[in-house]
Parts: C-alpha cells; sequence; structure tokens
C-alpha cells in the first residue's frame, strides 16, 4: 500500500495559514507536533515567523495571536498552549533544529527598547551583545537598521515583547492574573533554564546546538566576578557568552533568556541616563564606531534632529501586569543566586579555580549585579516617580522589597523565628553594600509618595506597614549605617591607606593592614555601585541623616493625623447606624435629600477603618523602632495632632479661594482632602426633584407629583417669589414651606458654583415627599384612625390640612427661639 503524499514543501506555509482560520487550537498544534517532526530544518525555516508570530502576536500589536495573557486555567486551550510551549515542548524542538542550522531572523530596530534604538539612530554602538553583535547595516535607500538573530534569540524576543504590546484586548479582559498562561509560561522558564537545582537539560535537537559567539577559550568566565576596585563601573557584556567547555555549550541559553527579559521589561529610561551609566571603554569604542560609519559610502543620511539626545524621550508606562511578571523574575533570581554552594559563593574570582566549579554556579554568583542591578534600579525608580497614587502600586512595592530582602528565597524551610524577629545574618552585608542605593534612595521616594497618599484608605496604610515592617527586621538598619559609613570615607584616607593595605606581614606590613585592605575594597565595591547607578556628581542623601528624618518625622504626622480621622470617620459611622432604627426600613430614617445613593463606600467601612487604625499603629511602632525615635520624641510629635484640632479642623473647609464658577482648591487644600484632614460635605447639586427614585418611593407617584409640582411652579413662580421676599409674618410662613434655608446652608460647605447655588435657593412647591412610601404608610394610619372615630376622608383630609398649617405658624413664630437655643 502506498503511503499518503505529504503536502509539497512550497505549499506548507499557505496550507498551515488557512487552517489557522478553520481547524481547533488543539488539531493545530497536533499537525504542528507531526510538521515539527518530518520536516527538515531547511523547510521549518520557513514558517517559523509566521509561527511565532500567530502564537505571541505581531510586534506592532495588530495581530493577537493566542492570546496567552488571557488564557487562565479555567479555559479549554490553556493546557494545549502550555504543552505545545513548555521548554520540552514541540515549540522548543523547533527552535533547537532550527539552531542546529545557524539561521537568522531580522528584527526592526524600532521595536527595540527606547534606549537601545535611540542609540542606534544616532550611530552608538549598544553595549548589549544580543544588539550590537547582530547588528546589520541597512542596503542604500533603506533608513530602518535591522537586528538578525538566532532562532532562540528570535523565540525569546517575541515571547517577551508579547508582555508590553499594547494589545486591543476585548472590554472587561485585562491581562493581571498572575495564573495565566503567560504568567505561567515565564515561570516556567526560568525553572528550566536557570535552575536552582541541577544543571541547565541539553537541548532536545537533531545534531548538537552552536552556541551563536563562541567564547575563545583562552578567555575565563571570570570577567563577570565581583567589581573591580575601581570607581568606574566594568563594562560587564564585553565578552561573548559561551567557551569551548562542553558544559558551558548550554549555559548561553540560560544568558539569552535573562539578557532578552531584562532589555525588553526592564530597559526602558532617558537616553541621557543611558549614556552616563555607558564606561570609559564603551564610549572609545563607540567613538571608533562612529568613525567607521563616517568612512561608510551607502551610509544613508539621517533627517535633522532624529535620534538626538535633546529630542528624545521615551513614553514608556509599565502595566501592573508586567510588574508582576518582573517581581516574578526577582525573585526566582534570588532563589537561583543563593542555590550556589557557600564554598564557591564566598571565593574570589582571582583564587577561583575553574577547573572545579561549573559555568553555571559562576552564572549564580554574578547574575543579580551584574546582569539585573542597574536596569531594575532605574525601572523601580521609574515607577516610583510616575506611578499613580492609588492601590495599584501595591505591585510595584512588592517588588522592590522582594528585590532587597534576598535572605527570604535561601530555600531553608526549618525557621522557627517569624519573619518580623527573625536576625538577618551579617553574611547579607555585602548584598546590601551592592545594592545600597535600592535600600536608601528607593525608601527616599517611597517617603515621598507616602507623605501624598491618603492615609485613611486601608490599601495605602498597608503599603507603609509593609515597608515599615521590612526595614525595621533586626540588624537590617545596622547593616544600612554600616555600609553609608563606608560611602561617606574620605577620598584622601583611601589614598593613604591603600598602599599599605596590600603589604603582608612579610614584607613588613602587619595583619591590621589585611584589615584595612578588606576595608578599602568594601569602600571601593559601595562607591563603585552608587556612581555607577548615580553618576560620579551624584548628591547623596543618608538614609539616617538630619534631613532624611526630618522627613520621617513628617510621614509619622501624617500618620498620626490619618490615624485621627479614621477614627472619626469610625464614630460617626457609629453614631449613624445607631440612630436607625427598625422603622428605616419603611425609609423613617434620616432623608438626606443630598445623598442620592445609599451605602457607604469600601474604604469608609468599619471594618476597613479598624485594619487602618491597626495599620497605621503597627507602623509608627517599626518607623520609632528604625530611626531609634524614644517616648518623649514621639508624645511630643502626638500631641501637636490632639483629637480637639483634628475635629476643628475637620469641621472646616479645605483651603481654597472663592470665585466665579464656584470654589476653587489651593494647593494647600489639595494636601489637607488627599490626607483626610479636611474634605468638602459633598451634596448632589442639580434638582432636587430629579434625583434617582429610592427603593422606599413608588416611582408612578414620583413622576406624576413631578408633572404636577412642576406645572405649579412654572404658573406660581411670580406669586411665590413674591411672597416670600415679604419681610412681615407671612413671608416668614411662605419661606417655612417654600424654601429649605438648612439646605441651604450645608451647600455652602459644598464646591458648587454661586448660580446652582441661587437655583436652589428659590421658593418652589415640591409634592415628593408624597410619594414616600413612609408617608403614604402615615396617611393610611391617620385615615384608618380618623374611620375609627367616625370621621369622612374629607374631614380628615381638613384636619391634615389645618394640623399642617398650624404647626407651620408655630415653627415660624417660634423658630427663631429654638435656633438661638
Amino acid at each position: 500500500m502506498a503511503a499518503p503524499t505529504m503536502p509539497q514543501p512550497s505549499f506548507l506555509l499557505a496550507n498551515l495559514k488557512a487552517d489557522s482560520t478553520t481547524k481547533p487550537l488543539l488539531q493545530r498544534c497536533q499537525d504542528l507536533v507531526k510538521i515539527i517532526d518530518e520536516y527538515p530544518a531547511k523547510e521549518l525555516h520557513l514558517i517559523f515567523p509566521w509561527l511565532v508570530e500567530s502564537v505571541f502576536g505581531s510586534l506592532d500589536g495588530v495581530i493577537m495571536g493566542w492570546s496567552l495573557r488571557l488564557l487562565h486555567s479555567r479555559c479549554s486551550e490553556y493546557n494545549i498552549v502550555l504543552e505545545f510551549l513548555n521548554p520540552s515542548g514541540p515549540m522548543m524542538k523547533l527552535v533547537y533544529k532550527l539552531q542546529a542550522e545557524e539561521y537568522k531572523y531580522e528584527v526592526p530596530v524600532n521595536y527595540l527598547p527606547g534606549p537601545v534604538r535611540a542609540c542606534i539612530q544616532e550611530g552608538v554602538l549598544p553595549d548589549c551583545p544580543l544588539f550590537h553583535n547582530n547588528l546589520q547595516f541597512p542596503p542604500s535607500g533603506v533608513l530602518t537598521p535591522n537586528i538578525a538573530l538566532n532562532p532562540f534569540e528570535f523565540f525569546v524576543f517575541n515571547f517577551a515583547y508579547c508582555l508590553i504590546t499594547p494589545k486591543n484586548f476585548p472590554q472587561g479582559h485585562q491581562g493581571s492574573c498572575t495564573d495565566s498562561a503567560y504568567f505561567v509560561l515565564v515561570d516556567m522558564y526560568l525553572k528550566y533554564f536557570l535552575p536552582s537545582e541541577g544543571s541547565v537539560p541539553p537541548s532536545d535537537s537533531r545534531g548538537s546546538v552552536t552556541a551563536p559567539s563562541p567564547r575563545p577559550s583562552s578567555v575565563s568566565f571570570a570577567g563577570y566576578g565581583v567589581h573591580s576596585p575601581s570607581l568606574l563601573k566594568h563594562h560587564i557584556f564585553h565578552q561573548p557568552s559561551v567557551n569551548a567547555d562542553p558544559a558551558a555549550q548550554e549555559i548561553w541559553r540560560s544568558e539569552t533568556l535573562l539578557q532578552m527579559f531584562v532589555e525588553v521589561w526592564l530597559h526602558h529610561y532617558s537616553l541621557e541616563m543611558y549614556q552616563k551609566l555607558q564606561s570609559p571603554q564603551v564610549k572609545l569604542a563607540l567613538l571608533q564606531y562612529r568613525l567607521s560609519l563616517s568612512s561608510m559610502p551607502s551610509q544613508p543620511h539621517a533627517p535633522p534632529g532624529s535620534g538626538t539626545l535633546h529630542t528624545y524621550q521615551e513614553p514608556f508606562s509599565p502595566s501592573e501586569e508586567l510588574v508582576l511578571v518582573v517581581r516574578l523574575l526577582v525573585k526566582h533570581l534570588h532563589a537561583f543566586s543563593n542555590s550556589l554552594k557557600p564554598e564557591q559563593a564566598s571565593s574570589s574570582p582571582s583564587a577561583h579555580s575553574h577547573a572545579h566549579t561549573s559555568p553555571l554556579e559562576e552564572f549564580k554568583r554574578v547574575v543579580v549585579q551584574r546582569f539585573v542591578q542597574q536596569k531594575l534600579y532605574l525601572f523601580l525608580q521609574h515607577c516610583f516617580g510616575h506611578w499613580p497614587l492609588d492601590a495599584s502600586f501595591r505591585a510595584v512595592l512588592e517588588t522592590w522589597l522582594s528585590f532587597i530582602q534576598p535572605w527570604r528565597y535561601t530555600g531553608e524551610k526549618s525557621n522557627p523565628q517569624p519573619d518580623q524577629n527573625r536576625t538577618i545574618p551579617d553574611k547579607w552585608e555585602p548584598f546590601v553594600q551592592e545594592n545600597l542605593l535600592m535600600y536608601t534612595r528607593l525608601f527616599q521616594g517611597f517617603l515621598n509618595r507616602a507623605v501624598r497618599m491618603d492615609l485613611v484608605n486601608a490599601k495605602n496604610a498597608l503599603m507603609v506597614f509593609r515597608v515599615a515592617k521590612v526595614f525595621s527586621q533586626p540588624n537590617l538598619s545596622e547593616m544600612i549605617q554600616r555600609v553609608e559609613q563606608l560611602f561617606l570615607e574620605p577620598e584622601h584616607v583611601l589614598h593613604h591607606r591603600q598602599p599599605r593595605g596590600y603589604l603582608t606581614p612579610s614584607h613588613g606590613g602587619s595583619f591590621l593592614s589585611s584589615r584595612q585592605r578588606v576595608v578599602t575594597d568594601m569602600v571601593f565595591k559601595v562607591k563603585s555601585h552608587v556612581y555607577a547607578l548615580e553618576g560620579q556628581d551624584c548628591q547623596y542623601t543618608q538614609m539616617f541623616g538630619t534631613e532624611l528624618k526630618a522627613a520621617v518625622m513628617k510621614l509619622i504626622q501624617i500618620i498620626a493625623q490619618a490615624r485621627q480621622t479614621a477614627k472619626r470617620i469610625s464614630d460617626q459611622s457609629s453614631e449613624m447606624a445607631a440612630s436607625g432604627s427598625f422603622l428605616s426600613w419603611f425609609g423613617f430614617g434620616s432623608l438626606d435629600p443630598g445623598s442620592p445613593f445609599g451605602g457607604a463606600e469600601a474604604e469608609d467601612s468599619g471594618e476597613c477603618l479598624r485594619k487602618t487604625h491597626e495599620f497605621l499603629d503597627r507602623a509608627l511602632e517599626n518607623l520609632c523602632q528604625i530611626f531609634k525615635l524614644n517616648q518623649n520624641q514621639l508624645t511630643q510629635l502626638m500631641s501637636s495632632v490632639s483629637s480637639s484640632q483634628d475635629e476643628a479642623q475637620s469641621r472646616q473647609l479645605p483651603d481654597c479661594v472663592q470665585e466665579a464658577g464656584g470654589l476653587v482648591l489651593t494647593e494647600l487644600g489639595r494636601q489637607q482632602m488627599m490626607n483626610g484632614l479636611r474634605r468638602f460635605d459633598v451634596q448632589y447639586q442639580g434638582d432636587p426633584e430629579l434625583q434617582p427614585i429610592r427603593s422606599y418611593e413608588n416611582a408612578l407617584l414620583v413622576r406624576l407629583l413631578y408633572r404636577l409640582s412642576a406645572l405649579l411652579n412654572q404658573r406660581l413662580s411670580g406669586s411665590m417669589s413674591a411672597l416670600c421676599s415679604r419681610p412681615d409674618f407671612l413671608g416668614r410662613l411662605g419661606r417655612h414651606y417654600l424654601t429649605d434655608p438648612d439646605a441651604a446652608g450645608r451647600l455652602r460647605q459644598s464646591p458648587m458654583s454661586l448660580r446652582a447655588l441661587e437655583r436652589r435657593r428659590q421658593p418652589r412647591l415640591s409634592l415628593r415627599p408624597l410619594a414616600s412610601y413612609r408617608t403614604l404608610l402615615l396617611l393610611l394610619a391617620v385615615y384608618m384612625l380618623g374611620a375609627l372615630l367616625s370621621l369622612g376622608p374629607l374631614s380628615t383630609t381638613a384636619l391634615l390640612l389645618a394640623g399642617g398649617f398650624l404647626f407651620g405658624v408655630l415653627m415660624t413664630l417660634c423658630g427663631d427661639k429654638l435656633k438661638t437655643h
């Protein structure tokens, strides 16, 4: 029997494109598995770019792809996608099959991170080898250059770029959940290519997979070691990724994956900062690169002003989903780095024997500081300065707190101490030295945000508590202080110490000089870190200095004010709840026409206010512990924010000015409102008769009585205005029935225009209270009582009108005395 005829290779791509619109995902994946197994790499090479685009979507966001960010475990296609794209699945098998043949796939420079793209357009060579090793000069007449990536790089780039590509998601669907297929795949790739235990599994493909650019055997991996004793940061990407060691042939995938994730997700900041972070060695290479470009005859002429430093500005706004994925990356890198064996972690690069250490172990020792630290710091700094002042900042906050607590990801399970009582061992002080700005500068950035947040909100109070709790861990503040002292070590002292520090006892030195050498190395390490991230001319502010302590005292004062505001709101809510009764079900409770919608917001509920008070109390305790504030200082500060003072301020309006359009807040007024110190009594500003129909009102009666009252007000408006403007008893009686002076007084405390306020003061007849079930119930009871007393409906109606008139006369006569009382 003849074998079935396979489709011709020239029609393979066309058939796949046709099947993508007709077949379900499961059948398409099954067909792709057969094609990957049976077709040679030469023919699979033609369908690879289309397949990657159909899975991850196009780089411009027009093609949605498989919508990995929207697939959750409840979806039927979830497991199919994970099985096809997992690190040892069919898709990765295709990647390795093409990798063995050294195919290249082009990506336009326009889709690279903003700083890298601007550098290339300016004629500057980017520092990452993923880009500058693969940069291709365009032919004559083409303005946009490309980068040529190998199959693995092309796959990882599209996977990473899928997260930041703007997508037109269906309404109500946003990719922000941590159980999406994309989030799970990121976790899979990190655990597979950056394993905490064991080694990276070999690539499963026919033939050997070659690295993109082998490192010469004479060049060791030690260049990625600890910081060299220089105040200038050593350039870390100057070497290729793989040496001749067969064990290192798999490390290039780990490096490529991590570098691509970091470049695509974190490499977003101003080009000025990007240029400032370049080392002198790189700048010399860039100069040579520019000179070589100027001698090329086919180099296109760039339009004036394109890509220059003064015109570059990247509109980058990270999403909450991106931040959650970055936090996953940070947590895994800590676990990956902490899995390094203690004897290898403590050995120095100079004395390290590469014959006894695998490249993966060396990679663990330097992965955080050399691959992630710089770009993550600038990414977090950007988020701290530009993220909205709302509860979504929690994702950024937890990412920062995860990075500065590597001791949480050591894999040690046998620890009976709770986190807040666990003393941080001194072995983590080198990490603090290499990441000082992550602790101090970002803490200052958080302080600037905290004093502008509404701390009465329980979610914002929780963020302040989380930061205070982390920094109050035993021994952490002491380590930060010691590292700050190393950075503040005077330069001239170092110059005198250094020559003596390298003497040994056999050459006239002493063991004290060895100690001085260690201190000098630590000083250079700290200064190298700070200058690399902030530049040589940075103005460093001490975390425990007088300036920052004053900012902390201001935050403590705001916390105290927020505590009392939360207590006052809670007391008011309790009083309103206690004033209710069983008859409130019928609408007998307080009827405020300025509150069209019943029910309190979630942030003002009693449970949230209780949590707010608890979080702020514990945050105060932790801040006092961090900055060594004694009880007298705290008592003096708290006394300045007394409850009586806060109660008096709460009854006042925020600071504002009166203009033609109404009250306008000043800058002080905005601060008072954001911190809950003062607030407007916001009232309904429209026509009271047009408020939404309540559940305790009859809808038909509301509409009929509104038409009747509108007709009467239209025809009798002149007579009612004349009656209410009289200064005698009849005028006062008319104002009692036709105006609401108390409501007008409340509206003065609301930010409404003068025109609207005057319109509310005009006399008008309102019949809407008659549509309330409460009023109808009362009338029914009165008429039933009249029937029991042998009174007819007309007699009962006359008695009601007479009683209402006499009550109005009494209130008019005694109204002034009652108000004075």
